[in-house]
């Protein structure tokens, strides 16, 4: 019996003829070509003249590529399509070459093809189905975005404000093509206990590793009263330690760092504000933050994307969808939990449903745009 992610979907006749089999082979070629955060100009190529070969006009900023559709229309509201071509580095356990693009039966093997190459091309793909359609009820601007695996400031960011007017995101990330309609943000503490150094023989001084357990204890077990509906409780872990150079000296300074994953529940500014209360630690948060989303469960993107049959969930990684200030929904073919993982892969058939999924939804929301033109101003 074939499992969910096995089964063979054939989507229309005139994808797999034309869009399917092209960007597949484009995703073949970026998973041949490293892109490191940061070291994507090759990748950025690759997709820029796979745009132009097809007759789009295409933008680049460094390492991002972005285009809109031919007949674009100011009055329209315009839909973001994003996904990021950067990849993290193979870890060590990898047991084939990860840049070497393999199929082995359903399976495209290779590093960055499932996160996020697959959503990349299967938005693209999408972009291409409806980017000569005269009669749209929406612009589409396609972004193929750097930076998003080290929260880059020249990725998405870096490009926002060139793409002009956005009403609402698709954000392709791996999400077995359920709607992620919420996202945890980011927060990251850099904290230091201070104590005193001495000799540990004559239990001089005041040692800095007993100091900052009480405040490590407290981001351990604190429950934030106000849990999100879509995203649960803001989530606090202490994943860094050091302290101390040698045996006999009692530390004077202990430094930690915390990660937190923040939810619609609460603010950045509240957040840091309730740890400033109940921590003793000198505490510094990291310039760059990661925003929370949400999106309402009757958007005409969330309800087209139900009526597909895709699952609701809150997502508890976060994606460059943090950087939009706009409604946003997170989309893709693929899994999260292969992201990052030795010899990631994903199926060939949910490449070829996500874009048939995609496309359907964008032809649910014309008829959604058209019959309540009210919506446009989600």
């Amino acid at each position: 019996m074939q499992t969910q992610h096995e089964q063979v979907i054939t989507p229309d006749e005139h994808i797999t003829d034309h869009l399917f089999h092209d960007t597949l082979q484009l995703l073949k070629d970026l998973i041949a070509t490293p892109s490191f955060s940061g070291e994507e100009s090759f990748t950025a190529t690759l997709i820029q003249c796979f745009l132009q070969n097809r007759g789009v006009q295409t933008h680049r900023q460094q390492h991002n590529i972005w285009a809109f559709n031919y007949y674009y229309d100011p009055a329209k509201p315009t839909i973001l399509l994003n996904s990021h071509h950067d990849t993290v580095k193979p870890n060590s356990q990898y047991t084939r070459n990860p840049f070497q693009a393999s199929i082995v039966g359903n399976k495209l093997y290779g590093l960055g093809s499932n996160d996020a190459g697959g959503c990349l091309v299967s938005l693209l793909a999408t972009f291409l189905h409806f980017y000569n359609k005269p009669n749209l009820a929406f612009n589409l601007c396609y972004a193929a975005t750097a930076e998003e695996e080290s929260s880059g400031e020249n990725g998405l960011k870096l490009i926002l404000p060139e793409l002009g007017h956005l009403d609402f995101a698709i954000v392709g990330e791996p999400t077995l093509m359920n709607l992620a309609i919420a996202e945890r943000g980011l927060m990251v503490l850099d904290c230091v206990s201070n104590g005193k150094a001495g000799h540990a023989a004559r239990e001089e001084g005041n040692n800095a590793i007993y100091l900052c357990l009480k405040d490590i204890d407290w981001f351990r077990n604190f429950a934030f009263p106000k849990v999100s509906n879509t995203l649960g409780p803001v989530k606090m872990s202490v994943t860094v330690i050091n302290a101390g150079t040698q045996h006999n000296i009692v530390p004077g300074t202990c430094n930690f760092t915390v990660d937190i994953r923040l939810t619609d529940a609460y603010t950045y500014d509240e957040v840091l504000q309730i740890v400033q209360e109940h921590v003793n630690s000198t505490i510094t948060p990291r310039p760059f933050h990661l925003n929370p989303s949400v999106i309402d469960i009757s958007h005409p993107i969330v309800q087209a994307g139900l009526m597909m049959g895709c699952k609701t969930y809150g997502s508890p990684t976060t994606s460059d969808q943090a950087l939009l200030n706009i409604p946003s929904v997170k989309l893709g073919p693929g899994s999260s939990a292969r992201s990052h993982m030795p010899d990631e892969y994903i199926f060939i058939s949910e490449i070829q449903q996500g874009i048939k999924t995609y496309t359907a939804i964008l032809d649910l929301l014309t008829l959604t745009l058209i019959n309540n033109p009210v919506n446009c101003e989600y």
